[in-house]
């Protein structure tokens, strides 16, 4: 920290990291026995400076053990050594990457492996030919420079209010596994309320085993219908176990069962789950970290996160302009947290136009023109199919949001298009807070002044994205105690409560009867100057007691249902 800027800083769990950081097996839907964890310390160098890091913690951040700075486009390089484990020998080794950021090159003993443009996409490569019988040296050269012709999230050098400090580098896990020469290079998962159709990419026959049961996988597929089915919802998050077994391969996964639909009820749209209208009551969730920026110190964190806002009663997070590693997802089918996933944007962000114009005055406007670098919509729409892809099995996905708030914004309605051919058993919410066009499956609403209320637009359901952004500011546990960026500021906890009671009690419920659909709440956490967080920024003080709201929500959630 420097300038005006507290230099205390907080680690989100409260304690020191012990032993390998983030030393579990990172992809849940489809894990396998044999694998290695490379986090840990390893050497590191920055403009000279040779010291070490530890991964997967990003250079900026406290938990790195780094303590330098990096700027705008410096190329920074990762080494270690490792020595593939015995029962890895004989079998085909990958290299997997949770995720870098942002444009890197990956060497083994010299020879080029693979390269990666995109911070928030995992990428992978069979290293085996390059492997020595003893110790291998591993390089990553790696530099983020923010380019807005690739995704970029909130990160800017110049942090401050809406943007945050950068997470450079390696910020996920690095891990190798073994692999059969034929092996299951990916599972797609497929649900209902009746059963689920895994689609496996690189087998075209097997057998899964579910509950005792085998079912055979023919052509790439199978279709697995348990007996007695139940339903997957925040208040009952049932999952299923199966195995995967093709040929010499076999991996582990789960699945569970789910149906998103919109019916019309008493002459209102509504979003249904498995069936029924549900009020998806959620918060925004940037998932950024004090102590660790983009990477919490550990998986434990999701877990509290989550547990701590399901006491609240809410039962949806908004990942907002952010892709978390797969592990954030799997706590959220485990726990029971519906998650509105958001793309992470590219493009050019303008205030004027993206902003200040649509709140002010119009929020219509065609976007044929908009973002017309060809480069940036390609880079887009190729990010936008890798993330739906990387993502699509986890039920507790239930919607994606395409665009937010104009930034980055081009011909919404092809790609509301697109994304329905790659998932047609989402929501979409293709134009978040403003700037719609035809196609979307919801209206999106984002109000921070003013009196909350619907649109006239009857034909859809109705969704409020954002709206809150309340302040109640404890120094103590706070980033920057000179600045405070929020919508509505409270000096006492008192007056923050009520007020925070009051807009579910008089506006939202009301809405909710009138065919509001869902109310993202801004947000779980503070994040650096933001100070309108449910929790504060190092976790330590949950501002909202479940006594203070839990009734108030349960109300809302019940609404719908009347």
């Amino acid at each position: 920290m420097k300038e005006n800027y507290i230099n205390r800083l907080y680690t989100s769990e409260g304690k020191a990291l012990c032993g390998v950081a983030w030393n579990v097996y990172p992809r849940p839907q489809m894990r396998r026995d044999t694998w290695m964890c490379l986090n840990g310390e390893w050497d590191f160098e920055h403009l000279g400076k040779r010291s070490k890091i530890v991964v997967p913690f990003c250079p900026e951040s406290l938990l790195s053990g780094y303590g330098g700075e990096i700027s705008y486009g410096d190329v920074m390089t990762y080494r270690r050594k490792f020595t593939v484990p015995e029962n890895m020998i004989g079998r085909r080794v990958l290299l997997c990457f949770g995720a870098v950021s942002r444009e890197c090159e990956v060497f083994v003993n010299g020879k080029k492996v693979c390269e990666s443009n995109n911070a928030y996409l995992p990428f992978s490569a069979d290293i085996t030919d390059a492997l020595t019988s003893g110790e291998n040296t591993l390089t990553v050269n790696v530099s983020n420079d923010l380019s807005p012709v690739y995704p970029y999230g909130k990160q800017k050098i110049r942090r401050g209010g809406m943007w945050y400090t950068p997470s450079s580098g390696i910020w996920q896990t690095v891990w190798l596994e073994s692999v059969p020469k034929e092996h299951i290079e990916s599972i797609k998962i497929t649900p209902d309320m009746r059963g689920a159709t895994i689609e496996i990419v690189g087998a075209l026959s097997g057998v899964a085993v579910c509950d005792g049961r085998e079912y055979e996988i023919s052509g790439g597929k199978v279709r697995i219908e348990p007996d007695n089915a139940q339903l997957w919802s925040p208040e009952h998050p049932t999952l299923y176990d199966v195995t995967i077994k093709c040929g010499e391969d076999e991996v582990r996964s789960y699945f569970a069962l789910r149906e998103l639909s919109v019916k019309e009820v008493g002459g209102t749209q509504r979003l249904c789950l498995n069936g029924v209208p549900y009020f998806f009551c959620g918060l925004l969730d940037q998932g950024y970290f004090s102590d660790g920026i983009y990477t919490p110190a550990s998986p434990s964190v999701y877990t509290n996160d989550i547990l701590k806002m399901k006491s609240l009663g809410f039962n949806t997070l908004r990942k907002h302009i952010k892709i978390e590693p797969e592990i954030f997802y799997y706590e959220c089918d485990r726990l029971g947290m519906v998650v509105f996933q958001d793309m992470v944007n590219n493009g050019k962000y303008r205030f004027v136009h993206d902003t200040l114009l649509p709140t002010v005055f119009s929020k219509s406007r065609r976007d044929e023109k908009m973002n017309k670098d060809a480069r940036t919509r390609e880079v887009f729409i190729e990010s936008m199919r890798r993330a739906v892809n990387a993502l699509y099995s986890h039920p507790c996905i239930c919607l994606w949001t395409i665009f937010n708030e104009g930034w980055g914004q081009f011909c919404a309605d092809e790609m509301y298009t697109q994304i329905k051919k790659l998932d047609g058993t989402r929501f979409v919410d293709a134009t978040s807070g403003w700037f719609w066009q035809k196609g979307s499956d919801v209206v999106s609403l984002h109000t921070y002044f003013g009196k909350l209320c619907l649109d006239k637009d009857k034909s859809r359901p109705q969704i409020l994205s954002e709206f809150g952004g309340y302040v109640y500011k404890s120094d103590e546990h706070s980033f920057n105690t000179k600045k405070t960026y929020g919508y509505k500021i409270f000096k006492k906890p008192s007056d923050f409560i009520s007020a925070l009671r009051g807009v579910y009690e008089n506006e939202i419920i009301p809405l909710a009867k009138a065919g509001l659909c869902a109310a993202i709440y801004t947000q779980l956490s503070d994040v650096e100057d933001e100070t309108n967080g449910i929790l504060t920024y190092d976790r330590k003080i949950m501002k909202v007691k479940p006594s203070d709201l839990c009734d108030v929500i349960s109300k809302l959630c019940d609404a719908v249902r009347e």
